[in-house]
């Protein structure tokens, strides 16, 4: 039997409704498309809140408690631990990463860590940063903007945007369009597969440095929405005053929680928006590629995030709460023609980012690592199974959060509820019931499933090399 091909888009801080079938005023005709032939799972959760801890958390299928990975310090998935990535390699698979992995800890040329790339299952490699670390670390790309002379205005631009207000009000990168990185990262992973020899399945992991800050959308993307039209944001929650929690440490942050005016708030919204929709041209673009080698009617593709961004959203930005705009992440999976059902499908089961690579697995036809507590979602795409996940975990910082179809909790180091949110009565997220005694019932019981769940998911060893370890807080 012949496995398929597997072609993985991951986004870094694209919001779960930031496309068009979630929000049609949103241009995404590529990822709607996507959708329209595959599953969109409208209860996805990363398993944490920053970058590395969610990335650690896709790669070893284990949870922030596990890894030691709590939130976004310096260190580096040992090769040695076994991960899917490797799983799929293993199962015969021509295997390439193109963008930002964050599974180690980049020192001045990522070049260099090209071997350690291929220890974790890459044979093709085309690694990036985040867009902060782009004006200081070496890669293919920067060495082409070196090349090109714009890698200093662009190094002077980011040193620019430290400031509050520059940090997240827009103005267009300094870079031409050609270099910018969400499209210099698609565009090298479109010529790769254009020049692949056909023979053996192949797996190609596109991960994008949008549409994370700085808020540097380059034109013609940074005027396609009208501030004036787009939506507002979800307002700050009833009983803010007497949060606690994560969500405390957000709305008394001096940049998560930034005091910005409306027409700031529309302009910073309408620049995300043009940085999703230049995303999804690219996208476009690759898929082309694959549809004329022939190949995608035979080819998975699968759409993720590694977590959200508020955008606003309960006066917040960026990420690090449990508010649905930070932790749930949009989610598609289209199986092959020759294999999945025609046709768009929706699924609300609860699901977890870490799911994506026990599916890529499953689909492969390799064998899943033996720690790894992710699931495939395959029997849910292919429409065989509606039963998966009782609740869905996210941890930060020390801090759980527990998600069912009904309820939203937040837990700290000492099992002590922080939030609680009904998921069906208060989609806006706009009440913490925590304080509220007659809600004291429903707390004992997710906290008694947390801890159910602790018990199961024991502390692995062996999971990083790290040679610096922050103490989480």
């Amino acid at each position: 039997m012949k496995h398929p091909n597997v072609l993985f888009f991951m986004a870094d801080q694209f919001r779960f409704d930031a496309f068009g079938r979630v929000s049609p005023w949103m241009r995404t005709p590529n990822l709607d498309r996507i959708a329209s032939a595959g599953t969109l799972f409208t209860n996805a959760f990363s398993n944490s809140l920053e970058c590395a801890p969610a990335r650690f958390s896709l790669a070893t299928g284990l949870y922030a408690h596990q890894t030691g990975v709590w939130h976004n310090h310096v260190t580096t998935l040992n090769p040695d631990f076994a991960s899917w990535t490797q799983a799929v390699e293993a199962a015969g698979y021509r295997t390439s990463l193109f963008g930002k992995a964050h599974l180690h800890r980049p020192q001045g040329d990522l070049r260099k860590d090209e071997p350690l790339m291929r220890r974790y299952g890459f044979q093709t490699v085309d690694e990036t940063t985040g867009p902060p670390g782009n004006a200081r670390i070496l890669s293919n790309m920067t060495a082409l903007w070196q090349a090109r002379g714009v890698w200093d205005a662009f190094k002077a631009d980011m040193d620019d945007r430290r400031t509050l207000e520059r940090h997240y009000l827009p103005r267009p990168s300094s870079l031409p369009l050609d270099l910018y990185y969400d499209v210099y990262v698609p565009q090298s992973a479109k010529r790769y597969l254009e020049s692949l020899e056909k023979g053996s399945p192949w797996f190609c992991w596109i991960s994008f440095g949008g549409p994370h800050p700085p808020r540097d959308t380059p034109e013609p993307y940074a005027s396609m929405y009208d501030p004036n039209d787009i939506p507002p944001p979800l307002p700050r929650m009833r009983n803010a005053d007497s949060v606690r929690g994560l969500v405390r440490e957000t709305f008394r942050s001096g940049r998560r929680g930034a005091d910005l005016s409306p027409r700031q708030v529309r302009a910073i919204r309408a620049d995300y928006a043009g940085n999703v929709s230049l995303i999804d041209d690219q996208i476009g673009d690759v898929l082309a590629a694959v549809e004329a080698r022939g190949e995608l009617d035979d080819t998975v593709v699968i759409f993720a995030a590694d977590h959200g961004e508020m955008n606003g959203d309960q006066g917040a930005y960026g990420k690090a709460n449990p508010f649905d705009g930070s932790m749930r992440i949009p989610l598609i999976v289209a199986p092959p023609k020759s294999t999945g059902p025609a046709g768009a499908a929706v699924c609300d089961a609860l699901v977890e980012l870490m799911d994506i690579g026990a599916t890529i697995v499953d689909f492969a036809g390799g064998r899943a690592p033996p720690l790894s507590n992710a699931r495939s979602l395959r029997p849910l795409v292919e429409r065989r199974d509606g039963a998966f996940r009782d609740f869905a975990i996210s941890e930060f910082h020390e801090h759980y959060v527990v998600v069912t179809q009904d309820w939203k909790a937040e837990f700290n180091e000492r099992m002590r509820p922080m939030l609680l949110i009904d998921r069906r009565n208060d989609p806006d997220e706009q009440f913490d019931l925590s304080r509220a005694r007659d809600m004291r019932p429903i707390l004992d019981r997710l906290a008694s499933t947390l801890e159910s769940f602790l018990a199961s998911t024991p502390v692995c060893e062996g999971v990083t090399v790290s040679k610096r370890r922050k103490k989480p807080r």
